[in-house]
C-alpha cells in the first residue's frame, strides 16, 4: 500500500520531476576525463560522467558516451586512450574541455592545459592531473535495451597497461585518495563533489566467523 512516503514512476514514461534523478542517486560518481588522438594525430580531450572501475586483473576501466563523439571515434581508430583524474584544483579546466568544439580543435589548448606524452600509448596525457591510466581498448559495446533496441550510447572498456602517478599522493607505498581532492559528479545538472580527508572513515571487511 502506497503511504504517500514514496515517489514512483517508470522511466519509460517519464519522472515527472524537475531534474531526471537518475544520474544524482548513482552518485556522486568518478569523472572519466578521457584523453585520445585521432587517426590524424589531432588530440581531444573530454570528460564523461557514467565512468568507472569494473575489474582488478587485467585492471579494466570503463565509460559510456551518449553519442558517437570524437572521443568514442577516435578510440575505435586508435585502440588507445588515456584516462586523467579530475581534482577540485583541475575542475575549472575539466569543465572547459567538455565545449563542443569542431573535431579539429585541441581541447588542451581551449582549457589551458598541458598534454604530456604517454608511454606506451599514442594518446597524450594531461600533465596538470596528479594519476593517469594508459590504455588499450579491449572492449566497445553499443548498449540496448530490453526489447533488443540499439541505444545511442557506446560502453567502451579499457585494459589499464600503464599508471602514473604523483609520488606526493603516495605514503608509505599507500596511496592517499582524498589527499588528491578528486571531484565527482553529483545530482543536478550543475552540482559535483570534492573528496577531501575529513570525510574519510574506515572498516574492515568482515571474515566468514564474524
Amino acid at each position: 500500500m502506497d503511504d504517500g512516503r514514496w515517489h514512483f514512476y517508470e522511466p519509460e514514461h517519464g519522472h515527472g520531476l524537475a531534474h531526471d534523478p537518475f544520474n544524482a542517486i548513482i552518485g556522486p560518481r568518478p569523472i572519466g576525463w578521457i584523453s585520445s588522438l585521432s587517426a590524424d594525430g589531432v588530440p581531444n580531450l573530454a570528460p564523461y560522467s557514467f565512468f568507472n572501475a569494473f575489474n582488478y586483473r587485467p585492471p579494466i576501466i570503463g565509460f559510456a558516451s551518449i553519442g558517437w563523439k570524437d572521443t568514442v571515434a577516435n578510440i575505435a581508430a586508435t585502440g588507445s586512450f588515456a584516462w586523467n583524474l579530475a581534482t577540485r584544483t583541475l575542475a575549472e579546466p575539466m569543465n572547459r574541455s567538455c565545449a563542443p568544439l569542431p573535431p579539429e580543435r585541441d581541447e588542451f589548448a581551449f582549457a589551458d592545459l598541458t598534454s604530456a606524452p604517454s608511454r606506451l600509448i599514442a594518446a597524450p596525457r594531461v600533465a596538470e592531473s596528479p594519476v593517469s591510466f594508459e590504455c588499450m581498448l579491449t572492449q566497445m559495446i553499443q548498449l540496448e535495451g530490453r526489447d533488443g533496441t540499439k541505444a545511442e550510447t557506446w560502453l567502451v572498456l579499457g585494459e589499464v597497461v600503464g599508471v602514473h602517478i604523483d609520488r606526493a599522493l603516495l605514503e608509505d607505498g599507500v596511496y592517499q585518495t582524498a589527499r588528491a581532492e578528486p571531484i565527482l559528479r553529483a545530482g543536478g545538472p550543475t552540482s559535483y563533489f570534492a573528496i577531501s580527508p575529513e570525510n574519510e572513515f574506515h572498516m574492515t571487511r568482515p571474515t566468514a566467523t564474524a
